[in-house]
């Protein structure tokens, strides 16, 4: 997706091309055989959701067809995370790269030690907080969290980045995106992202799987797949979207 003379122009393909996602299945077939992919289009060609479904059909509100409302089917099933991994940016990490992601982007560190070494300030502990330990296996909407952790006009500033920098940290991530419940009991307003730490939907010991070795080892079996995978893709483009 991009800006193009103060239009927004999404990137895809016809319809009818052989090679153009139509539903939700076909997508996390495809996530799942690249492994890793971004939401939007990029500075690698090929390397998007977008660049492989038909433009029309983005916020088309039709859950058969709308890759819009794909991501909150996907983040919901648990199979492939999805959250701001991407240069701050959302996109997909498929369980069999989770442990690479988080051991790399994590500097083989959990996010209380992080902490307590002085890697991490207050207000991102402020968030962590309802996530470890006995809250492990949370789930938060985001606007509960955000007054939980103490944000707001009196509080902590900068939330949307905080999260954003603990997703790229591959310690949180967006589990699914749910309608609130009012004091009856009923559903209203529009979906909200509901947030979760990433070992809530893999467990703690797949998660840290490859903390058994050195993170440069892991971000080096990132950047050989790209290789393979996007053999036209740059050092500085890897980096920029990966690091």
């Amino acid at each position: 997706m991009g800006n193009e003379s103060g239009e927004w122009i999404m990137h895809g393909l016809e319809w009818d091309n052989p090679a153009c996602i139509h539903t939700v299945e076909k997508a996390i077939e495809h996530i799942n055989d690249v492994g890793f992919l971004p939401l939007f289009k990029n500075e690698i060609e090929g390397f998007s959701l977008e660049e492989w479904t038909a433009p029309e059909y983005w916020w088309c509100d039709d859950e058969l067809y709308d890759p819009w409302l794909w991501r909150a089917v996907i983040a919901r099933q648990h199979d492939i995370i999805y959250g701001k991994f991407f240069g701050k940016k959302a996109g997909f990490v498929s369980r069999k790269w989770v442990p690479a992601f988080a051991n790399y982007r994590r500097d083989g560190y959990d996010f209380d030690a992080l902490y307590e070494d002085g890697k991490a300030p207050l207000k991102y502990k402020k968030i962590m907080k309802h996530f470890m330990e006995e809250n492990a296996d949370n789930e938060i909407f985001s606007n509960e969290l955000k007054k939980q952790a103490g944000y707001g006009k009196d509080g902590e500033k900068g939330f949307d980045g905080a999260v954003a920098n603990l997703m790229m940290q591959m310690y949180i991530c967006n589990c699914d995106f749910r309608k609130r419940i009012n004091k009856s009991g009923e559903e209203y307003g529009w979906d909200v992202a509901v947030y979760s730490s990433i070992e809530h939907i893999y467990g703690y010991d797949y998660v840290t799987s490859d903390y058994k070795e050195k993170p440069e080892a892991s971000w080096q079996k990132i950047v050989s797949h790209m290789n393979i995978l996007y053999p036209s893709a740059t050092e500085k483009q890897i980096k920029k979207i990966l690091k």
